[in-house]
């Protein structure tokens, strides 16, 4: 689902939100439409047997986890 991370520009909340097809999302606190949205980190862990039925783990470079300012990551449930 498309979640995405916006700043209000009128009371400068950050905030996540879904928003599907030509929706204009509002900032949960003041309601206003003039946002801007935000560049998200990707983050992701994979693992999966290997030589020797060891299990590897392997994680984004630049994961948000490390390094996000957010204090609510919903893609990832750290927060």
């Amino acid at each position: 689902m498309p979640i995405y991370e916006f700043k209000c520009n009128q009371c400068e909340k950050n905030f996540e939100t879904l928003v599907m097809g030509s929706m204009t999302p509002e900032c949960p606190d003041c309601n206003s439409e003039d946002l801007s949205r935000l560049l998200s980190a990707c983050g992701f862990i994979s693992k999966s047997s290997g030589p020797g039925g060891e299990v590897q783990t392997t994680t984004s470079a630049g994961s948000a986890c490390g390094s996000c300012p957010s204090t609510n990551c919903s893609s990832c449930s750290v927060g």
